[in-house]
C-alpha cells in the first residue's frame, strides 16, 4: 500500500500522492499488491516440492481458482481481497506446473538415477568469474541411443572447462551465448534451484556453435569494455565494469568481500537507478528533439530493450526494466502510475514468467530494497526531518530504510549485520552515477570511438575507485561487522528488532513505550548472546585437536596441528570466514598451506593466509590468474612448491606424504589433479590419528590412486568434492576410516553431500560429521576411540 508523507500546510493535513481528497488511501494499490505477494509465497513453495509431486501444482491451482469464484460470489465485496490473494495463488500454481513440464527430460532423469553419461550440447547463460570452473547453462539438445538430437531447454549447472580457440588466453572469459558439446555425467540439483540438473564433463566441451549476432554482438562489448577498464589502475578499474554494467567476472575477489562487508554490494548488481539514468537520458534526447509522448516512449522502451540485452537479465534488471516498461507504457497512455502498484505488477509478471526466479536472492532484496524506498522512506524522512535538516533526512531515509528491510534477508547468506551501512552508502552514493552514466556510454561508444570512449572510461575511474576506497576502508574499520545468528533463528531476530524500531519511530502513546522497552531488552539480549557465546565456545574448545574442519560455507579449509605446527589444506571461498575460523582457534602462524587444486571454493579465501604462512605447495596450476596467487605467496615470504606423488614431510610430530598427482598418468588441471594427501603419526606419537585427505577427485582418479598402490586405513578422511555422487567406493572401502570430515555449505544447490556418498560410508561404519549442520569440526585422539567437537553439539566419542 502507498504510503507518501503527507504535506502540512497551515496546520491543516492535506493529501500527498497516493490519497484522494478525503484522505482515504488508493484501494487500487491492493487490488495487484494481493495477488503479487500471494503468487510469490506460492510459487516459492511450489517450486521446492514440484520435482517429487508434479500433479502437486495443478491440484492448487483448480482448488484455488475455485475458492476465489465461491468467495466473490458468496461473500462479495467483503471478500474481494482474499479472493484476490486466491487469484494470486492459482496464477502462481498454474505457472509452476506449466514451466515443470519441460525441465523433465527423460533422458537426462535417467541418466541421472544410473549415474550415467550423456552427450549434450549447452548454451553458456552467463558469464563465469576469471578461474571459475562451474558455468551456468542451459542444455539446448540431447543425444538419443540412434545418434539423434533432441531438443530441450532446461536450465543446469555444467562443471568442467571449455574448450578454446588456438592461441586465446587460458584466462579467457567464457562468452555467453556460446554452444557447448560434450558427454557429461548427470545428477540432479537440489529441489527448487534454478538448474535442474548438474552436468560434469568427461574431459573439456568443445565449442559447437558461436553466439547468436545480438548476444553475441553484446558480450563482445561488455568484453572490450572490462578489458578498457581493467586497463585502469587500481581497484577502480576492476570495480568499474561492475558499476556500469553489472559485470563483476574480473572483479577482485577481496575488493568484492570488502563491498558486501560494507553493505555496497547493490551498486554493482544493475537495478532501478541504472535503468532510470538510462531512460531519462533518452527521453531527455527524444523530447530535445521535438518527438511526441508515443516516439519517446517508444525509443525508451527499445533502448531499455537493448540495455537489458547489454547488461544480461539478472533478476535485478528484470525487475527494473519491467517497472520502467510499465511506467513508460503508463505514460504514453496518458494515465498516472504509483510506485507500489508497478512494483506489484513486475512481481507478478516476473514470477509467472519464470517461477524460479522467485527464491533468488538477488530478486528478492531488489524487491525488498525498492518496496522500502517507496513505501518506509518518506514517512521516515518525515520523522527525521523533525531532528536533523529536511535535505539531511531524505538522504538517511534512503539507506536506513533499505538496510532495515533488506538485513532480515541479508543475514541467510552471511550471518553478521553490517554495522557502517549507512555511512558507507552515503559516502559511496553519490559517486555512483556519475561512475554509471560515463562507465556506460565508455561501454556503448568503445566499438565506434575509441579514444572518447577511453576518455570516458578515465572520467568513470574516479568515481568508481573512490567507492572501492569506502568500501575497503569501512570493512576493515574496527567492528566493521558484528556477527549474527545463523538461518531463521537470526531473520526471526532482526526482523523482531526491527518491528519494534519501527513501532517506536512512527507510533505513540502507550504502545510507543512498550516496543521501546522490547526493543531494549531482544536488542540486549541478541548482542550479549552474540559476544559472550564465543567466548564460552573458547573456553569449550579441546586443547589436544589434531584435525579441523572450519566452516567455510560450500568450501573446503582442513587443519592439521601437532603443537604449534599446523598445517591448512585449501581455504574456501570467503577470506573472512577462514581468518574467522583460524582467529577462533588461536592459529597466527601457518606451517605449511596445502592448495589442492584452484577452484575458486579452495583458494579464494588465500587473503586471509598471506603474509603467514611459512610454505606453500600447490596443485598444477591452470591460469595466469593461478600463478599470479602462487607469486603472491612467495611476495609475502613463503616458500612456494609445485608437488606431485611421493613427496613427504613432517609436522611437529606427524609424517605427511602426497599420495596424487602422480607424474605417471597425465591429468588435466582441476579436481582430476588434486593433491591427495595422507598424515600418519611418526614415532614419537604413536597415538596420533591419521587422515586421507581426498581434495575435490573424481571416482575415475580415485579408482586411478588405488591402482597405484595400497591406500594406507586410516582414522579420518576428508571426504572429496563436498561428498558429491563421484566416488569410488572400493577406495573409501581401503581406507576404512572411522570418522570422515566433509566441507560442505548449507543450501548449497548441489544436492552435497549426497544421499549415495552418506550411504557409501554408513555402509563402511564410518560416522559423520559436516560443517553445514555441525559448523567447526575438531578432532581429538581419545581414550577409546576419536573424541569429535562440533560447534553446534560440543564433544562426543
Amino acid at each position: 500500500m502507498s504510503l507518501p508523507a503527507l504535506r502540512r500546510r497551515g496546520g491543516r493535513t492535506t493529501a500527498g500522492p497516493g490519497r484522494d481528497p478525503t484522505g482515504a488511501r488508493h484501494a487500487d494499490d491492493l487490488r495487484l499488491v494481493v495477488p503479487a505477494v500471494a503468487a510469490w509465497l506460492s510459487v516459492g513453495l511450489l517450486i521446492g516440492v514440484v520435482d517429487g509431486a508434479p500433479a502437486l501444482p495443478v491440484v492448487v491451482a483448480v482448488a484455488a481458482a475455485v475458492s476465489a469464484s465461491l468467495l466473490l460470489l458468496l461473500a462479495r465485496a467483503r471478500g474481494a481481497l482474499v479472493a484476490l490473494a486466491l487469484v494470486g495463488v492459482s496464477l502462481g500454481a498454474g505457472a509452476v506446473g506449466l514451466h515443470a513440464e519441460p525441465r523433465e527430460v527423460e533422458a537426462l532423469i535417467q541418466a541421472a538415477d544410473e549415474r550415467g553419461a550423456i552427450e549434450a550440447r549447452v548454451e553458456v547463460t552467463e558469464t563465469p568469474a576469471v578461474g571459475d570452473r562451474h558455468l551456468a547453462v542451459s542444455i539446448v539438445a540431447v543425444r538419443a541411443v540412434d545418434g539423434s538430437w533432441t531438443p530441450v531447454a532446461v536450465p543446469a549447472v555444467a562443471f568442467g572447462r571449455a574448450e578454446r580457440d588456438p592461441g586465446e588466453r587460458s584466462d579467457a572469459r567464457v562468452r555467453i551465448g556460446v554452444m557447448l558439446e560434450g558427454r557429461v555425467r548427470v545428477e540432479r540439483a537440489v529441489p527448487g534451484d534454478r538448474a535442474a540438473f548438474l552436468l560434469f564433463a568427461d574431459g573439456k566441451l568443445s565449442e559447437r556453435a558461436a553466439a547468436a549476432p545480438v548476444v553475441g554482438g553484446a558480450d563482445a562489448l561488455r568484453a572490450a569494455f572490462t578489458t578498457l577498464a581493467s586497463s585502469l589502475p587500481g581497484d577502480g578499474g576492476t570495480l568499474l565494469p561492475g558499476l556500469a554494467i553489472g559485470d563483476t567476472s574480473r572483479l577482485d575477489p577481496t575488493l568484492d568481500a570488502a563491498m558486501t562487508a560494507a553493505s555496497l554490494g547493490h551498486l554493482t548488481a544493475v537495478s532501478g537507478a541504472n535503468c532510470a539514468v538510462v531512460v531519462g537520458l533518452v527521453l531527455a534526447a527524444a523530447r530535445a528533439c521535438g518527438a511526441p509522448r508515443g516516439v519517446r516512449s517508444a525509443a525508451a522502451v527499445v533502448v531499455l530493450g537493448g540495455f537489458v540485452v547489454l547488461v544480461t537479465p539478472q533478476p535485478s534488471v528484470l525487475r527494473a526494466s519491467v517497472m520502467c516498461a510499465a511506467v513508460l507504457l503508463a505514460g504514453w497512455s496518458g494515465r498516472s502510475s504509483r510506485g507500489v502498484p508497478v512494483l506489484a505488477l513486475a512481481v507478478l509478471v516476473l514470477v509467472l514468467a519464470d517461477p524460479w526466479i522467485a527464491r533468488e536472492y538477488g530478486f528478492v532484496l531488489s524487491v525488498l530494497a525498492t518496496a522500502a524506498l517507496l513505501v518506509l522512506a518518506p514517512p521516515l524522512a518525515e520523522r527525521l526531518a523533525r531532528v536533523v535538516p529536511r535535505g539531511v533526512a531524505l538522504v538517511l531515509a534512503v539507506p536506513i530504510s533499505a538496510q532495515l528491510v533488506c538485513q532480515p534477508v541479508v543475514v541467510l547468506l552471511e550471518p553478521s549485520v553490517a554495522v557502517y551501512s549507512v555511512p558507507a552508502n552515503l559516502l559511496a552514493g553519490p559517486a555512483a552515477p556519475l561512475a554509471t552514466v560515463c562507465g556506460l556510454l565508455a561501454c556503448v561508444l568503445h566499438p565506434l570511438v575509441p579514444p572518447i570512449a577511453t576518455l570516458l572510461a578515465s572520467v568513470a575511474w574516479a568515481p568508481s575507485a573512490w567507492i572501492a576506497a569506502v568500501a575497503r576502508f569501512f570493512a576493515t574499520a574496527p567492528g566493521s561487522q558484528l556477527p549474527w545468528f545463523e538461518g531463521w533463528v537470526g531473520v526471526g531476530v532482526l526482523t523482531a528488532i526491527t518491528l519494534a524500531a519501527g513501532v517506536v519511530v512512527f507510533a505513540r502513546g502507550r504502545s510507543r513505550r512498550v516496543a521501546g522497552v522490547a526493543l531494549v531488552l531482544v536488542t540486549a539480549l541478541a548482542i550479549g548472546s552474540l559476544v559472550g557465546d564465543p567466548l564460552v565456545r573458547r573456553m569449550r574448545l579441546p586443547g589436544d585437536w589434531q584435525y579441523g574442519a572450519c566452516d567455510v560455507g560450500q568450501g573446503d579449509a582442513t587443519l592439521i596441528r601437532d603443537g604449534p605446527a599446523v598445517a591448512v589444506v585449501d581455504v574456501g571461498e570467503d577470506p573472512d570466514r577462514v581468518a574467522r575460523c583460524l582467529d577462533t582457534l588461536g592459529i597466527a602462524r601457518v606451517s605449511l598451506l596445502v592448495l589442492t587444486h584452484f577452484d575458486r571454493d579452495h583458494v579464494a579465501g588465500a587473503d586471509a593466509l598471506i603474509g603467514r604462512v611459512d610454505r606453500v605447495l600447490a596443485g598444477p596450476p591452470d591460469t595466469a590468474e593461478d600463478v599470479a596467487l602462487l607469486d603472491r605467496f612467495a611476495s609475502a615470504g613463503a616458500r612456494v612448491d609445485p608437488v606431485v606423488r611421493g613427496e613427504e614431510g613432517t609436522l611437529g610430530r606427524l609424517h605427511w606424504r602426497v599420495l596424487w598427482p602422480s607424474p605417471r598418468r597425465a591429468v588435466e588441471p582441476g579436481n582430476a589433479a588434486s593433491v591427495v594427501l595422507h598424515v600418519g603419526p611418526g614415532r614419537a606419537c604413536p597415538s596420533c590419528l591419521s587422515a586421507l585427505l581426498l581434495g575435490d577427485l573424481g571416482e575415475e582418479e580415485q579408482d586411478g590412486l588405488l591402482r597405484l598402490g595400497a591406500v594406507p586405513a586410516v582414522d579420518v578422511v576428508k571426504v572429496a568434492h563436498h561428498g558429491s555422487r563421484d566416488q569410488s567406493p572400493a577406495l573409501y572401502d581401503a581406507a576404512s576410516a572411522r570418522l570422515a570430515l566433509i566441507g560442505v555449505g548449507a543450501d548449497n544447490g548441489y544436492g552435497h553431500p549426497t544421499e549415495e556418498l552418506l550411504a557409501l560410508l554408513a555402509g563402511d561404519a564410518t560416522a559423520i560429521t559436516r560443517t553445514d549442520r555441525d559448523g567447526l569440526v575438531l578432532v581429538s585422539p581419545g581414550h577409546s576411540g576419536i573424541a569429535v567437537w562440533r560447534e553446534r553439539d560440543g564433544a562426543s566419542p
